[in-house]
């Protein structure tokens, strides 16, 4: 008796917060967000763009409804390529429709508030002064924009971690801001938002286990994980000649992050060129986005993983129906004798010319198109929070994610 009358007073309070929703926000339209792939799918990414939104739909004042619960959401501003609603659903069984409500208010401001899942930062060192290719002195500052002064090298501790990090509830990265633009993991053993802890001290405490996790990876003069290069000459270039370097956080959401970095005057052999690099991460997944522009049509574009004897190669060219990939898996993370780490980069088949290696990267040659590139990179440690454990289940899970990459989520929206 006592479990029906809970259940009824649970049923009666779901009532009322549909109501009081209702009440807040009077218009609405509906979303139908489809699986196309025969197996289920976890924390499912969805975009409804801000063109095909309705003409009077205010952004400031929304809820994502599936059924009477809400769906974690955010209106993305400045991200010019995800301007719109994105939002994460939980699960999406294998070939599943699903109608979602989106109500939103005619004027003001109503903020829904969610779990922080996802983060981006970028902070440097105010107060003090340049000595050479140093900053002495000074107190860290986050920002959502630096201009990168010409004097910032590697190790000239000025910006905190050394360049822009971004995180999910999975895992961290950053990458150098510095003539190595190049990407590197933070494992992560906490689902909580650990970046702004990172770095405070100086760059020596992050490269031992702390309680949020650790940098895990060794970078070196290769590409680490996912790197932009380029191949001229016969060599593998990363972005280390340019004329100025701007970088910007777009997007420091709940559900997705993004950072939006423009590298002016990339020299690539003998030309140069003007390159705008976008990361993105939302709620739930290893996976970082990166999608490249550039000027003056460059022959190719490289990215990559580091190479370590302790760990296996892993590849696979990709076709109509999956993403092609190169992966690495083994003992090759940097905390203590090395733990299990995994490491991925995915591409469309169409994209890639070539596999390749020189000696410190396993690379991926992609083709521009139109001045553009697309791939995707992510990082698994065994030690994350209920993390990939051996090779088998790292094998299993990248072919997973390669399926799920050539068959994303459709959204569509219901008149």
């Amino acid at each position: 008796m006592k479990k029906l009358s809970f259940l009824l007073g649970f049923i009666v309070w779901c009532q009322s917060q549909v109501q009081d929703l209702t009440s807040q926000f009077q218009l609405s339209f509906h979303v139908k967000v489809s699986n196309p792939m025969n197996t289920s799918r976890q924390e499912a990414f969805a975009f409804i763009p801000e063109v095909n939104l309705p003409k009077d739909f205010n952004a400031k004042a929304f809820v994502v409804l599936d059924k009477d619960k809400k769906v974690a959401s955010q209106y993305n501003i400045n991200d010019v390529d995800y301007k719109g609603i994105v939002l994460v659903l939980p699960e999406l069984a294998a070939n599943e429709s699903r109608q979602l409500e989106v109500r939103y208010a005619k004027t003001g401001e109503i903020k829904q508030e969610y779990t922080k899942r996802t983060q981006a930062e970028l902070s440097y060192k105010t107060g003090g002064e340049w000595k050479a290719r140093e900053y002495i002195g000074g107190t860290f500052k986050n920002t959502d924009y630096l201009r990168v002064p010409p004097e910032h090298k590697d190790h000239s501790w000025f910006i905190r971690y050394e360049g822009p990090g971004w995180e999910s509830d999975k895992v961290g990265y950053r990458f150098y801001l510095d003539q190595r633009n190049a990407t590197d993991v933070y494992g992560k053993t906490t689902a909580d938002m650990m970046l702004q802890q990172v770095g405070l001290d100086g760059f020596d405490s992050y490269h031992h286990l702390q309680s949020w996790g650790m940098d895990v990876m060794k970078v070196g003069p290769s590409l680490g994980v996912g790197s932009i290069g380029a191949m001229a000459n016969g060599k593998i270039t990363r972005v280390e000649k340019t004329d100025s370097v701007t970088s910007r956080i777009t997007e420091n959401g709940n559900v997705y992050s993004s950072i939006l970095t423009n590298y002016y005057g990339w020299k690539i052999g003998e030309k140069k060129h003007d390159l705008q690099s976008r990361i993105t991460i939302h709620a739930g997944t290893r996976l970082t986005h990166q999608l490249l522009t550039l000027t003056n049509n460059p022959e190719n574009i490289c990215t990559g993983i580091v190479k370590d004897k302790k760990s296996v190669l892993l590849s696979d060219k990709g076709n109509a129906t999956n993403f092609g990939y190169i992966a690495t898996y083994g003992k090759q993370s940097l905390n203590g004798d090395g733990d299990e780490l995994g490491l991925a980069v995915f591409f469309r088949a169409t994209d890639a010319s070539e596999f390749n290696e020189d000696q410190f990267s396993h690379v991926v040659k992609l083709n521009p198109t139109s001045g553009k590139v697309e791939y995707y990179f992510l990082a698994t440690w065994v030690l994350e929070p209920n993390g990939v454990k051996d090779q088998q289940q790292f094998e299993t899970y990248i072919k997973q994610v390669a399926n799920e990459l050539a068959n994303p989520v459709k959204v569509e929206l219901k008149k």
